[in-house]
């Protein structure tokens, strides 16, 4: 029997209104009971890139961005389990632990053509169903071996590097973000120094 749970993994750095319309669009489409922001503790197949916010930052976010929201949750799996975070891993923990089995991953456009280079992705496909979320200027394209449906998304056009950005600058992002991660961003200072 699939399962009635979403897992929506990200670096979330920081969460916006973009990753929270997407989970509740999935949600809603595929009746799911619960959506799952599994927070990456080392987000692999970043890096290179700028080093992102502490875990306890990130994880403090989340908490704000899904505050009223019913059914979408902060999961710190990834984040206690420590080291790079595989969503292989994640999905094995869950149904371990949880019971849960068959899981929808939740995946942006940008990132179905990838899942193929991810942690044991002849496993992966195996355990779980893909959601993959239409996504401002990628191409929609459901991946060959998985078993995996289209959501329509909002189509808005917000991104973490947008928001960062714009916190660097001066600009506002009340527009952007819940306003307890507005306030959480500038209480601790976040993305003013050393932005690429």
């Amino acid at each position: 029997m699939d399962s009635d749970i979403g897992i929506f993994g990200g670096t979330f750095d920081p969460p916006h209104i973009g990753h929270v319309a997407a989970a509740e669009r999935c949600r809603l489409a595929l009746g799911l009971r619960r959506v799952l922001f599994v927070v990456a503790n080392d987000p692999w197949q970043k890096s290179g890139e700028r080093p992102p916010s502490s875990a306890s930052d990130r994880l403090a976010m989340v908490k704000e961005a899904l505050e009223g929201f019913d059914g979408l949750e902060v999961c710190d799996l990834e984040v206690r389990r420590g080291g790079p975070s595989y969503t292989i891993d994640t999905v094995e923990e869950l149904a371990r632990t949880e019971g849960v089995h068959s899981p929808w991953v939740i995946v942006g456009a940008d990132l179905s053509t990838t899942l193929d280079t991810w942690h044991r992705a002849g496993e992966l496909a195996s355990l779980v169903h893909i959601a993959v979320l239409s996504r401002p200027g990628s191409p929609l394209v459901l991946p060959a071996g998985w078993r995996s449906v289209a959501v329509a998304s909002d189509e808005l056009d917000v991104s973490s590097s947008l928001i960062r950005s714009r916190v660097q600058s001066g600009e506002d992002i009340g527009d952007l973000c819940a306003s307890g991660v507005v306030h959480h961003i500038a209480a601790k200072h976040l993305y003013i120094e050393n932005q690429r």
